[in-house]
């Protein structure tokens, strides 16, 4: 398929003869209606086959009248340039990412660049490369805690997805962790969709303690409407607490509760991840980009370019320079 023109709304065109209809079936105004400013259209002009007895600026004011008239139709059909077809990767699978923002999520247990930060900017860290990689899928953001939230809704709009992963904040859902209502919330938002491959990424460092809905009840919900579930448990196994003589080894996923994130993946045909580092998160999120891949499908579009502004602005101009004629006609 070669580039090429054509009009969004080409039978807007039709309205071309319009001043001509109007001229020819409407009866003109009777003078005493006529008001004292009066804009100047084809209807004050003769037909063409009396234009030569019309005075030389008359015959100006209706050409460029039809002109800027013209020009106005053609902007309105919204012409517009068709570039070379363009292959889109598309693939229909919708994939919601379900981040834990209770309280402990504030352990600084990960190392990033030779610093040690907190368990929720180690998942942005790595989250942030795994959801540029997804081409062709809608990628929606469901935040939980105490309570479970849809921060982004399923959209091809990566940038927007990032951009709000970018700014969640541990304790934004409240101290605690529903992990069933998350999984709860990401059916109802998944279960009306027609794709047949719907995932979710359920990352968390803690076991259910909030909510209305079992986790394990939640996960027999989402296999009945093809939801599959993988499970990510965060968290090192041990650290190095500081204390006033010294430091002692501690574990800080002591809360994780992996037996539930194993039974909710199981029950969904998923797999169970534990990221203990970076380094196991980035492998992680490898292992997805396998499982998940991306796949490229025969879809098209072609670019199209606007081109109503090049008419519009002839005819605003034709406008002008007629208005700019009257205006500095001397008296």
């Amino acid at each position: 398929m070669t580039p090429m023109f054509e009009f969004a709304w080409p039978w807007i065109l039709l309205s071309l003869p319009l001043p001509w209809l109007a001229k020819r079936f409407l009866a003109p105004l009777p003078q005493a209606s006529r008001g004292a400013l009066r804009v100047p259209d084809i209807a004050d002009f003769s037909t063409l086959g009396a234009l030569s007895r019309v005075p030389r600026p008359a015959q100006r004011r209706y050409w460029l009248s039809l002109l800027a008239w013209c020009l106005l139709v053609v902007a309105a059909a919204n012409p517009k340039w068709l570039g070379e077809p363009m292959a889109v990767a598309h693939n229909g699978r919708d994939l919601m990412l379900a981040v834990d923002l209770s309280e402990s999520m504030s352990t600084q247990d990960f190392i990033l660049n030779g610093e040690s930060v907190d368990r929720l900017t180690a998942i942005k860290s790595v989250a942030r490369d795994f959801i540029k990689r997804r081409a062709g899928d809608r990628i929606g953001l469901l935040l939980f805690g105490e309570r479970a939230y849809l921060n982004v809704p399923l959209t091809y709009d990566s940038t927007t997805v990032l951009r709000l992963l970018d700014e969640t904040t541990i304790g934004l859902a409240g101290p605690s962790t529903a992990i069933g209502d998350a999984i709860g919330l990401a059916v109802k938002r998944l279960r009306e969709q027609n794709t047949k491959h719907k995932v979710l990424i359920l990352m968390t460092d803690g076991a259910n303690t909030a909510g209305q809905i079992d986790p394990l009840r939640a996960a027999e919900l989402a296999a009945g409407v093809g939801l599959k579930i993988y499970t990510i448990g965060i968290g090192a196994d041990e650290m190095l607490v500081k204390q006033l003589f010294g430091a002692i080894r501690v574990n800080p996923s002591t809360d994780l509760d992996e037996p539930t994130m194993r039974g909710i993946a199981k029950a969904t045909g998923g797999l169970y991840f534990r990221a203990r580092d970076i380094s196991a998160l980035e492998n992680i999120y490898g292992e997805l980009d396998k499982l998940e891949p991306v796949e490229s499908g025969a879809q098209f579009f072609r670019p199209a370019t606007p081109l109503f502004p090049w008419p519009l602005g002839l005819a605003l101009l034709c406008a002008a320079v007629e208005t700019w004629r009257l205006v500095a006609r001397p008296a």
